[in-house]
């Protein structure tokens, strides 16, 4: 087996992303490798852990010796992995820095491809994707891949969930309450809600230009506005969405739109830390994998002018749904069209109730 697979960055994203390819590496057929910049005597419990797993460290050359004195082994050095691995997964918020310096040279080389992958701060990094979103974008020649954020997930997957014909969405106004900070983070913490502004002229914040620019991949152009706030909880983000839909469509066949999907999970739920602890105590890992998580009491459906007017909130399972479009991506690069066969493994990690 010689699909080896490189995670750089072993922070918010990289660490459960390490844990669970780690965990699903034969499933997969893979050898993952991570690079930790910076050996941290408080994160030798979280290393430990990862090579428990079957992950193999990777460190820059000059760092060796001191993630030896922590009681680290590295197996490879920095330029050496970027040298061996077929996929380089960066989840770090330097992956267009990285590109230029590391990823473009080696891309130009001539013999076996890489892939590259960047998350969803890095954009430019590649072609925006989001699995079960735009997966016809993926191609064999395809060398920079862009996960985008979770709350892009979350809008795209309502918008393709409720409008599968784009054309009959008239209008999608989306207000993203977002948490503060993760709760694995000490930085960036608020103290009360702060509203955000709205520096986009068409599309007011980065969240509808970022999803209109992911439906652009598949020739598809939504009519949509977001807005954006930040509350001071560290639980998960919240969105409230509101769609005008051509034609008319009842309230059971909206909600039974939302429940043939498999990556939307519907919920009588309607506190955020019940939503989150569920994901805590019944997710692989923790988590909630679904691009989103309906609550039904909240939604509302009515009639005016021949449209359907649709609105409610969803919670976003922070970055879940982006951790499956990063496994998604680095299958293809991977295994080519039979990528769908592998991701089949994560189906149970899928909720459709929470």
């Amino acid at each position: 087996m010689n699909n080896n697979v490189l995670i750089i960055g072993t922070g918010t994203i990289g660490e459960p992303l390490i844990g669970l390819l780690a965990n699903f590496k034969k499933k997969l057929k893979i050898n993952v490798y991570f690079h930790k910049r910076t050996p941290l005597i408080d994160e030798v419990a979280k290393v430990n852990s990862l090579i428990d797993r079957g992950a193999n460290l990777v460190v820059d050359e000059d760092q060796v010796k001191a993630f030896q004195e922590l009681g680290h082994e590295p197996v490879l050095v920095y330029e050496a992995a970027l040298t061996l691995c077929d996929v380089v997964i960066d989840c770090t918020p330097a992956g267009n820095l990285a590109k230029k310096k590391h990823y473009l040279p080696l891309a130009s080389k001539k013999g076996k491809r890489k892939v590259f992958i960047a998350q969803g701060s890095e954009k430019g990094f590649g072609i925006p994707y989001a699995y079960g979103i735009n997966d016809s974008v993926l191609s064999s020649n395809l060398d920079f891949i862009q996960v985008v954020s979770c709350n892009t997930h979350n809008i795209s997957s309502i918008i393709k969930t409720l409008a599968p014909n784009i054309n009959n969405l008239v209008y999608g106004d989306f207000t993203c309450i977002r948490r503060a900070n993760d709760i694995s983070q000490e930085d960036s913490f608020i103290a009360s809600p702060q509203v955000g502004k709205h520096p986009d002229i068409r599309f007011g914040t980065h969240h509808a230009r970022d999803t209109y620019d992911l439906f652009r991949t598949v020739h598809e152009c939504p009519n949509i506005f977001s807005s954006a706030l930040k509350i001071n909880t560290q639980y998960m983000h919240i969105i409230r969405f509101n769609l005008q839909l051509k034609g008319h469509a009842a309230k059971d066949t909206i909600i039974d739109r939302l429940k043939e999907n498999k990556f939307t999970a519907l919920t009588y739920k309607t506190l955020t830390n019940k939503v989150f602890s569920f994901g805590r105590d019944h997710g692989y890992y923790g988590r909630i994998y679904n691009h989103t998580v309906v609550s039904i009491p909240s939604i509302y459906v009515g009639q005016l002018s021949g449209e359907t007017l649709v609105s409610g909130y969803c919670f976003t399972p922070q970055d879940g749904n982006s951790l499956l479009s990063s496994v998604a991506a680095g299958m293809y690069a991977v295994h080519g069209k039979k990528y769908k066969d592998y991701m089949s493994h994560f189906d149970d990690l899928l909720f459709e109730e929470i």
